[in-house]
């Protein structure tokens, strides 16, 4: 009986010592990803972070600064005129335009709207109606179909339809 106490004691020691030591070592649950993170890890989104890519705005979708996204998903793209894209693709002004007009600073998420219409001001100095009527949000003529995907710097909405940017 003696000899258990002893080897019982020690294998106690020992797992309560592996226990503090290895214990602080899980790594922490992370919080949300950025914007462009959460567009990236939706696959009816790869049009759109593609195109993000293209136009260099990878800094405004990362950044610390709040952001409200409205990402068209691919359905969307899909709907736009081959030509429309190809033209977009030689000139990248435009489309930093284009896309700049689906992003607008601050957070706004679906508990935020009321339910009438708001007029906001998006990056690319456009103007978009968010309008909420019960479940349903739309932002212009389009309909967010996912609404409220958080990131660390704001929110993801998904819309079917590319926002026209205004013309200049």
């Amino acid at each position: 009986m003696t000899f258990r106490s002893p080897r019982r004691l020690f294998l106690s020691t020992l797992a309560f010592a592996a226990l503090v030591q290895f214990g602080g070592c899980a790594t922490p649950t992370a919080g949300p990803s950025n914007a462009l993170n959460v567009a990236t890890q939706r696959a009816d989104l790869s049009t759109f972070t593609q195109l993000v890519n293209q136009a260099g705005l990878n800094d405004v979708l990362t950044g610390s600064a709040p952001v409200t996204v409205f990402a068209p998903d691919n359905a969307a793209f899909k709907a736009v005129p081959a030509s429309t894209l190809d033209k977009l693709a030689k000139d990248p002004v435009a489309l930093k335009a284009l896309l700049m007009h689906h992003i607008v600073a601050g957070t706004t998420d679906r508990a935020s709207l009321k339910s009438d219409s708001t007029v906001a001001t998006t990056m690319g100095a456009g103007k978009v109606t968010i309008a909420k009527a019960g479940d349903f949000v739309t932002v212009d003529e389009s309909l967010v179909t996912q609404a409220d995907l958080r990131a660390s710097n704001g929110v993801v909405h998904v819309i079917d339809r590319v926002l026209t940017a205004p013309k200049k």
